[in-house]
């Protein structure tokens, strides 16, 4: 499908979901990163003419992520009348969660527990409008490597663009008129100190981690397939124990 076609079928997947719902959401709720992903859902969410909130939520943000991230928020309000943008500092917040869990040091865990803050964020600002909250996970990441936090059941209320590869997604940016630098911009998941690279924490692009799960017979196969393994926990139902009757 083109994408222009692809934009206008998402949109109006969105506002399918939210008519079908019992008790139809007020608003969109999404957290906005700087990067593509999470700029190309809040734009097809703000396309829907329903009241779309996004959310900038620096935690030990590099500079050139956060301002990317507020560039994109103000391009939005710009653009589309039913869209409100915040900015939620949570520095102090996550330096006290750090400081109370200082006996259980973790470097990844704290990287995760940044992603779990924002999601708790997102969901509390999604009570107080009535709202629904919009995932930001693309088709590589949450059916190919599990490369994302697990947050347990789930974490967002729906996913518009996880049926998307993330070179999809780059071209869904262009047709949309995302800025360039989001769109030029290294993928990161803004979640550690030394400003690593999605890409460098993968070992292979997305390119190649795409055509790897596609193809049973690629070079990057054997690469793919560990990364998944060590993931699969996440793309799987919750174990739950199972009482014989």
């Amino acid at each position: 499908m083109e994408a222009n076609k692809k934009i206008i079928f998402i949109k109006n997947w969105i506002l399918n979901y939210v008519d079908s719902m019992p008790k139809k959401a007020d608003c969109l709720v999404i957290g906005v990163s700087g990067g593509i992903d999470s700029s190309v859902s809040s734009t097809l969410s703000a396309m829907t003419g329903l009241k779309t909130i996004v959310l900038s939520m620096p935690i030990k943000q590099k500079s050139a992520q956060h301002d990317l991230s507020l560039a994109h928020q103000e391009w939005l309000k710009n653009k589309f009348k039913n869209v409100k943008g915040y900015t939620l500092e949570l520095d102090s917040l996550f330096k006290n969660f750090e400081n109370t869990l200082s006996n259980f040091s973790s470097e990844h865990g704290m990287a995760n527990s940044r992603a779990r803050l924002r999601m708790t964020t997102l969901y509390q600002v999604a009570a107080a409008n009535n709202g629904i909250v919009v995932g930001t996970g693309n088709k590589v990441e949450d059916f190919g490597v599990g490369f994302y936090t697990k947050y347990g059941d789930g974490g967002v209320d729906i996913s518009p663009i996880a049926d998307c590869n993330k070179t999809e997604i780059w071209e869904l940016g262009k047709e949309l008129g995302i800025l360039k630098e989001i769109i030029d911009a290294p993928p990161t998941d803004g979640l550690w100190d030394d400003g690593r690279t999605d890409e460098g924490q993968l070992g292979l692009s997305y390119k190649q981690l795409e055509e790897a799960m596609e193809n049973k017979n690629s070079i990057n196969r054997e690469k793919y397939n560990s990364i998944r393994k060590a993931n699969l926990h996440k793309m799987e139902p919750i174990p739950v124990c199972k009482i014989p009757k």
